[in-house]
């Protein structure tokens, strides 16, 4: 945390609570304006994300719940480049500093930093009378040349999506007392599923070697499927045909579909999914889901990129075509 514009009640909160979650020593505990980050002979990969109150989570999430993700959406994106996190620094906007929200913040973000081997290098705290604000900017670690863009997917490659589809944002409709809610009223365990998939993302980071060894082309999905493979494809210069029956959902979504209460435009253009898309040559795609199974996380073949400068298509059980009218979250 910077240390040279620093009050004395924000050197209290520092020390309270982030000075232990400072473990690399480039950190120097908190107690300098910089930190210094060891390339250690790979190239350092960076990558920011903000989450706000009332858009990416919700004033009465639990605040433990606020600094997990507020990590974990930066740790998806380093293991979607092929990278292993390195450490991450922290700004923090509050209204009021208080123990009862900061405490529970602290201990989620430092069980994490452990959890995934990133630690806390510095950052700022501020004051904001708007919504509460966390930005993290993480690095990682490549090897030097090898990571992986949203550019070089080829015509002939499998898109190939992690876990399962549209259950973040089905748990996001939850919260909000949506159809999803009401079509689930029976079902506590699938409603509390699709809550926590919303409110705590599953980095990708076991999966990162993998993704350098064999993808074209990789990114994390934070805006919805349809939207994130169409940034893909254009940075690749490429289009995408999707079989719509391929898309992995959760138990609770295919039930919520099957029931009517949810279309695959929400599933696929909802966000907050924060699985990795990946484009994979075909005479690799065995060997990338060989090393997806033993690193315990499931890949699946959705569809194919193709030559072309199309918007991809997604397609139904018959081969027709199904128009989306919205592909993706937008902040604007």
């Amino acid at each position: 945390m910077d240390e040279m514009e620093t009050s004395s009640a924000e050197d209290s909160l520092i020390a309270r609570y982030f000075r232990p979650l400072a473990t690399d020593p480039g950190a120097f505990d908190l107690g300098d304006d910089a930190a210094v980050l060891q390339a250690r002979g790979a190239d350092i990969v960076v990558t920011t994300d903000a989450i706000v109150e009332g858009v990416h989570f919700l004033p009465d999430d639990p605040p433990d719940s606020i600094a997990r993700k507020a990590l974990r959406v930066n740790l998806s994106d380093l293991a979607a480049k092929g990278a292993s996190p390195a450490g991450f620094v922290l700004t923090l906007a509050l209204r009021t500093p208080e123990d009862s929200w900061l405490a529970p913040f602290a201990r989620g973000l430092g069980e994490d930093a452990a959890l995934f081997g990133c630690p806390l290098l510095g950052g700022d705290t501020v004051s904001t009378p708007g919504p509460l604000m966390v930005s993290i900017t993480a690095f990682g670690r490549v090897a030097t040349g090898r990571m992986v863009h949203r550019s070089g997917a080829k015509p002939g490659d499998r898109v190939v999506v992690t876990g399962t589809i549209g259950d973040a944002a089905l748990g996001l409709a939850i919260l909000k007392g949506g159809t999803a809610a009401t079509a689930l009223a029976d079902d506590a365990a699938a409603r509390q599923m699709l809550v926590g998939r919303y409110r705590l993302p599953q980095p990708r980071s076991a999966l990162a070697t993998a993704v350098c060894d064999f993808a074209h082309a990789a990114m994390d999905l934070s805006d919805g499927l349809a939207g994130d493979l169409a940034k893909l494809c254009e940075a690749s210069g490429v289009s995408a045909v999707i079989d719509a029956q391929s898309i992995p959902l959760s138990a609770a979504a295919a039930t919520l579909r099957a029931r009517g209460s949810v279309g695959i435009e929400a599933i696929v253009s909802g966000g907050d999914d924060y699985e990795i898309l990946c484009a994979i040559s075909e005479n690799h795609f065995e060997a990338f889901a060989q090393a997806a199974r033993a690193a315990g996380v499931t890949v699946t073949s959705i569809g194919s990129i193709i030559a072309g400068a199309s918007v991809p298509r997604l397609l139904d059980g018959q081969g027709r075509e199904i128009a989306l009218r919205h592909r993706a979250y937008s902040h604007f």
